[in-house]
């Protein structure tokens, strides 16, 4: 099965596969050569191999005939090794006085480098880099997807062309390409590419959600299209000590890498905006308004304005349905919600725990702590939407091709529509007359309840004490990302804040999301009560600056000023225009008239020159005309709008969809093992005795794992006071640091943290396993992973590098436990400092053993190609889960499970290119001649098969990642290691079964006379002769 694609001419290098050559037609020329490559499916049951790519050395030694019906029969005789081609066995007489001139004029007969490169047959041809062929491993830059109708099948031209390899124009092609890579057509692979589907779904965006915003498909296509596109994977180097020296994260910049950092990995996203309808955007305001209460439940003032929080886990129940119906789970949703707001005097946001009036309201009240404990659970208290009802596949009739804008209208989403009303207004029934400790009480009842994460946890331990210790109020935020594969983003939520509290890199801030009511909004909603009072304030502080010594033109250039800035800001562009921009436009229609006045009277010649420059930029004036709306839609104030929400949709795909990763090359193994080192100051018998729920430890550790991956757990107990060796490596890798800390009310003091350097840790941790079996390593083998995990307990504060719970190293994970339930990280959220209970580093331990295993990094960190380092941007650091600061909870995402899955799956075709590219450049390097020509063509097939079964499984993985179904394509990366290693081993085979023929084989020396040399090597033979010649003793005379 061979497919044919034809090519084109792309800036990257040619993407390669091998083919057989017809005899029967001419050899190409080089730049012929890369017009047409060919690709066969080849056989994939190979035997695994090692990958070799030593060049073996020509040896002159005796060889035996390898094939006897593609040699001569009749084998030469043997010759001594380094006797010349054709030489016989030397004779035992004395050498006559001739051989020295004669072994000079050999020498002299010698040719030099310059003519052995111009000897036909010896010069090696290297393929043009300029030219490309376009495949599935390199799309043109309109192509999003590759498709089976690329790919036509011709099997019959593989066989075709082995029948007829003895025929004279196959041995004239197989010398005329100059090296083997060029025969075969083979060059080195530049890049392949990975589908992305991504749903960008707009909700409110009709004219009838907040601010009465109208987003159409032009705008749309015009600000979004350069989202859909290409780009690399990228990895980062290893990450340092953060908060250095302004809270920047600095990067170890290392000499080699196991993997390159740009990758040759690429993903091709294929965008689709959505629009949702009417219908939809009542469900999420109903919603929003049904699953809200407020933030301070102290506070019962009916007029003031509020902060209220929307229950975030209900809400991604209801998305989830959303998704459900639409049937879009083999893509990346990102919603973008404009709802109208509650209230114009109140704010909402999301979280998923309690706030710090609500848990002061828990802590005060025992009685309902005990009533928690006592409850059970009630599916009253969760919106009942039945899913899997008349769903409404969104791309029946909108495949995911390319770029596009889809409609829903109201018979797609009527029947979901109705469904989410009838549970939102029962769950709202249940909701009227609660006071505010039923309104906590069922809270609690869903968290203990429900899905078990780190809240749960934390919530069941502090109802089991008196005093809550370690329930900290979570963040408000304005997005969120769920767990299943979508994430969403309130523009009419916040503005929230948060990240590093005294620095950092791209903090999120109020003004990070796009506002419609500061845009596009501000202009739209100006009633006409307060267009008269922003008009008034306008007068008072324009004229405010006249003193006593001023002409009445002046007070008309005054006013004419006032007048053009109000109706610039509240009367341009306006649906409806306001009472007031008409009683301006007959003013000034009176001010023009006054000023022509002044302009053709007796006024002096300043005043008239006044009067004209105003008559003058009057009419160009059109500031009270009604004009349509298509003219105002793109305004300066719409282009900054889409413009700021075209880059937070691209920072969704870079930190969310597909994230930058760690820099170490990450394999898949089918099981990871889980080595729990407790290390104590004392000696304790059991794990039960330790201040850890090893319970949630574990099943937080399995969150880690693939589908078909198993977990293994061993538990070990250390001791310090026990252990000297141990305590000595304790003691030298503990320090102590000054750091800065910027206070709630603004005040700045340096705290001092006590910490392990975790690089002194490891260096003393790898000495004392030296002896034992600690093994941290990726190793070769496919089977198990061991996954060393030393989890330090301490009774003082205790940090890693100063900063840090826990930490992933290059052969172990560290983890640190104290006993302080409350500390000022050096992270902040809205205006507060973000508080860790030092007790449970559960959510540290699991990022950190996924960044171990997989390379899941942080939300907030990518790779920055221009600054060639790490760069961040924590906009993108929400969610329940743990890469995320603004909430606990430590169960993954989907996105953040793909993300292992893919780099699995990158690491492996990585790898698997390095490997074939080394191959191919051997290829390249090795000549072509007449005499090798039988014994590659026996070796010829084996290649074509080895290579195909590399690009067949590339080809599969291909295919898997545009349905995101990177569980199946994981399953392939041993296999792909195989067939890349079987290619490897076929060319070093190839190129073995050479070298011996070009040494012992090719007899005759090919060497070119240069006839100018000869009178120069006789005139220093002669003038030796005359000096070396034997002369006559003299007589002795006495």
């Amino acid at each position: 099965d061979i497919t044919q694609i034809r090519p084109s001419t792309v800036h990257r290098k040619a993407q390669t596969r091998p083919r057989m050559h017809d005899p029967d037609e001419p050899n190409p020329s080089g730049d012929e050569l890369e017009l047409q490559r060919t690709i066969g499916v080849a056989n994939q049951d190979q035997q695994p191999a090692t990958a070799n790519f030593q060049f073996p050395k020509p040896r002159c030694t005796v060889v035996s005939n390898p094939d006897p019906l593609r040699l001569p029969s009749a084998a030469p005789p043997p010759r001594r090794c380094g006797a010349p081609a054709g030489e016989m066995r030397p004779s035992r007489r004395r050498p006559g006085p001739l051989v020295f001139p004669l072994v000079l004029l050999l020498l002299a007969l010698v040719p030099s480098p310059e003519a052995a490169e111009s000897t036909p047959g010896t010069r090696t041809r290297k393929i043009g880099g300029a030219a490309s062929v376009f495949s599935l491993f390199n799309l043109k830059p309109e192509s999003k997807f590759w498709s089976e109708s690329v790919i036509r099948t011709e099997f019959d031209d593989l066989e075709g062309s082995a029948s007829r390899d003895s025929s004279k124009k196959a041995l004239l092609n197989f010398t005329r390409a100059g090296n083997i890579a060029n025969y075969m057509s083979l060059a080195e692979i530049d890049s392949i590419y990975l589908s992305i589907p991504v749903n960008f779904i707009f909700i409110g965006f009709d004219g009838k959600g907040g601010h009465e915003f109208k987003l159409g498909p032009e705008e749309l296509e015009r600000w979004f299209t350069k989202i859909d596109h290409i780009f690399e994977q990228t990895r980062i180097p290893p990450v340092g000590e953060v908060l250095t020296p302004f809270y920047k994260t600095s990067v170890k910049k290392l000499k080699q890498y196991d993997l390159p950092l740009i990758s040759h990995i690429n993903y091709n996203f294929s965008v689709h905006a959505v629009h949702m309808g009417e219908d939809v955007m009542s469900v999420f305001q109903h919603a929003i308004k049904v699953l809200s209460h407020r933030e301070d439940i102290t506070d019962s003032r009916e007029a003031a304005e509020a902060l209220w929080q929307v229950d975030s886990d209900q809400m991604e129940h209801l998305f989830s349905t959303l998704v459900d119906h639409l049937q879009i789970q083999e893509a990346y949703n990102i919603f973008i919600l404009n709802p109208k707001p509650i209230d114009k005097s109140t704010q909402n946001g999301y979280r998923k725990g309690f706030s710090e009036s609500e848990i002061n309201l828990l802590r005060e009240n025992k009685t309902l702590q005990a009533r928690i404990l006592q409850s059970k659970s009630d599916k009253k208290l969760y919106l009942d939407i039945e899913t899997g009802v008349n769903r409404r596949p969104l791309y029946d009739s909108h495949p995911l091709s390319s770029f596009s804008w889809t409609t829903t209208d109201n018979m797609d989403m009527g029947d979901w529509s109705k469904r989410c009303k009838e549970a939102l207004s029962n769950f709202e029934l249940l909701k009227e007359g609660k006071s505010k400790d039923d309104t906590v009480y069922d809270k609690a009842v869903q968290i203990l309840h429900g899905k078990k994460d780190e809240l749960h946890d934390i919530l069941e331990s502090a109802l089991r004490s008196s005093d809550l210790k370690g329930l900290h109020a979570e963040c408000l935020t304005d997005m969120w990302i769920g767990r299943d594969r979508f994430a969403f983003i309130d523009l009419s939520a916040g503005p929230f804040a948060w990240g590093p509290a005294v620095g950092g890199d791209v903090v999120r801030t109020e003004l990070s999301l796009p506002n419609v009511a500061k845009t596009v909004g501000a202009v739209a909603e100006v009633t006409e009560e307060e267009a008269e009072e922003k008009l008034q304030d306008t007068i008072r502080e324009r004229f405010s600056s006249f003193g006593e010594n001023y002409h009445a033109v002046d007070i008309l250039l005054a006013e004419i000023d006032v007048y053009e800035l109000f109706a610039f800001k509240h009367c341009v562009g306006r649906r409806v225009q306001l009472a007031l921009c008409k009683e301006l436009d007959e003013r000034m229609h009176d001010l023009k008239s006054e000023l022509e006045g002044y302009n053709t009277g007796d006024s002096d010649d300043i005043n008239k020159k006044k009067a004209l420059d105003a008559l003058n930029r009057m009419e160009k004036w059109n500031l009270f005309k009604d004009t349509s709306e298509e003219h105002h839609s793109y305004t300066v104030a719409r282009d900054s709008f889409l413009a700021h929400l075209g880059s937070m949709l691209w920072g969704s795909m870079r930190h969310v969809i597909a994230p930058s990763v760690s820099h170490r090359a990450h394999h898949y193994y089918d099981k990871l093992s889980f080595q729990l080192y407790f290390v104590t100051q004392e000696k304790v018998r059991n794990t039960k005795q330790l201040p850890v729920n090893v319970k949630s430890v574990t099943e937080g550790l399995s969150s880690v794992l693939l589908q078909f991956q198993k977990p293994m757990f061993s538990q070990h107990m250390l001791s310090l006071s026990e252990d000297p060796a141990l305590m000595m490596a304790f003691a030298m890798a503990r320090r102590a640091a000054a750091v800065p800390l910027l206070l709630v009310n603004g005040t700045y003091k340096s705290t001092v943290h006590t910490y392990l350097d975790s690089a002194i840790l490891q260096h003393q941790l790898q000495r004392l396993s030296e002896h034992n079996s600690l093994k941290g390593g990726h190793s070769n083998h496919r089977s198990t992973l061991e996954i060393p995990i030393f989890w330090f307990i301490h009774s003082e504060p205790l940090l890693l590098d100063k900063h840090y719970q826990a930490k992933s190293l290059s052969n172990m994970v560290v983890v640190v436990q104290s006993d302080v339930d409350s500390w000022e990280s050096h992270l902040q959220c809205n205006g507060r400092s973000i508080l860790w209970d030092l007790r449970r580093p559960v959510k540290a331990a699991i990022a950190a053993t996924a960044e171990y295993v997989s390379g899941l990094l942080p939300s907030h960190l990518a790779y920055s190609s221009a600054h060639e380092t790490a760069s961040e941007d924590w906009t993108w650091s929400v969610g329940c889960n743990p890469l995320s600061i603004t909430s606990k909870g430590w169960q993954l995402s989907e996105f953040q499970r793909d993300v292992i899955a893919r780099n699995y799956i990158v690491t492996a075709v990585e790898e698997s290119i390095q490997i074939v590219n080394s191959a191919i450049q051997q290829l390249i390097t090795e000549r072509t001649t007449e005499r090798g020509f039988k014994l590659f063509k026996a070796q010829e097939r084996v290649l074509v098969e080895k290579y195909n079964s590399v690009v067949s499984l590339w080809r599969r993985v291909s295919a898997m990642s545009k349905g995101l179904r990177y569980g199946d394509a994981v399953k392939l990366t041993s296999l792909l290691e195989d067939s890349s290693h079987g290619f490897a081993d076929a060319v070093n085979s190839t190129i073995s079964s050479l070298h011996p023929v070009q040494c012992t084989r090719e007899r005759k020396l090919d060497v070119q006379l240069d006839l100018t040399t000869i009178p120069a090597f006789l005139a220093v033979f002669l003038l030796l002769w005359f000096l070396l010649r034997p002369r006559r003793p003299k007589p002795k005379i006495n």
